[in-house]
């Protein structure tokens, strides 16, 4: 499990977390939903232990992410897909999704890149493993992030606003890959996800869970079925007024069941 208990961060006067409590259980795909500011992807980058804690506790499977000496190993059970990619621009796409499980994971080469090979098929990318990022779309580079935090065979996986930098058409592509990503997992067990996202359709189709953040406090958190109910999340005049001001969310490829 992934228990975040009573988390505060601070950027100087700015309280950008303010008490933020959550778990989130093996097998579960949670959304978090929010305006700009609200502290989303501050709380993964506590999780994943790239931002210090002003106050509370952040645990990944007993693992204090606050303590240096748990941190490693708590890192090695999730994986983070970022806005802007983050691929290194010197490396072939193979190498890219290569790297961290060799050096990190102690994995032999031939294992690592025949997964990796798996997985660039998986979304659409097989004949791609000797480009480099720069060669390639937005959307293709994203799909290659996220192969590239698979290939870790991560419990936990963190995905931070990974559509924020494309266009429509290449939201939609990326969308649909975690998507159907998201309906192997929700079943139990597999890779446990946590999403933030502006995509509130997407939120809505692929989540058992979601948490609505609004100015670094957690106001909501509900099953999916219920955050959209008139007399559950919609009762929340502040839930109501994002969801009016939403955009529609982009075609997305049929997800399977």
């Amino acid at each position: 499990m992934m228990a975040v208990e009573g988390v505060v961060k601070r950027f100087g006067a700015h309280t950008v977390l303010d008490g933020v409590s959550l778990t989130v259980a093996p097998g579960e795909v949670v959304t978090i939903l929010g305006s700009s500011g609200s502290g989303k992807s501050t709380l993964i980058r506590c999780i994943n232990g790239l931002e210090a804690l002003d106050g509370g506790r952040i645990t990944v499977d007993g693992l204090d992410v606050s303590d240096p000496r748990q941190l490693a190993r708590a890192r090695r059970l999730s994986a983070t897909v970022f806005q802007m990619f983050n691929l290194y621009p010197h490396m072939t796409v193979l190498r890219n999704i290569t790297l961290a499980p060799e050096l990190v994971l102690r994995r032999p080469r031939d294992e690592v890149e025949a997964q990796a090979h798996a997985l660039l098929a998986s979304v659409g990318l097989a004949g791609k493993a000797d480009s480099y990022p720069g060669q390639l779309s937005g959307g293709q580079r994203q799909r290659v992030g996220i192969c590239r935090a698979l290939a870790m065979n991560p419990r936990y996986l963190l995905l931070d606003e990974v559509t924020s930098a494309l266009d429509p058409e290449m939201t939609a592509e990326v969308l649909a890959i975690l998507g159907k990503l998201a309906a192997r997992q929700s079943g139990g067990g597999g890779t446990t996800m946590l999403f933030v996202t502006h995509e509130v359709e997407f939120a809505r189709r692929i989540s058992t869970r979601i948490v609505f953040l609004d100015q670094g406090r957690l106001i909501v958190d509900l099953p999916t079925d219920q955050f959209f109910a008139a007399d559950g999340g919609l009762a929340h005049p502040r839930i109501r007024q994002f969801l009016s001001k939403m955009a529609p969310a982009a075609p997305l490829a049929e997800i399977p069941a």
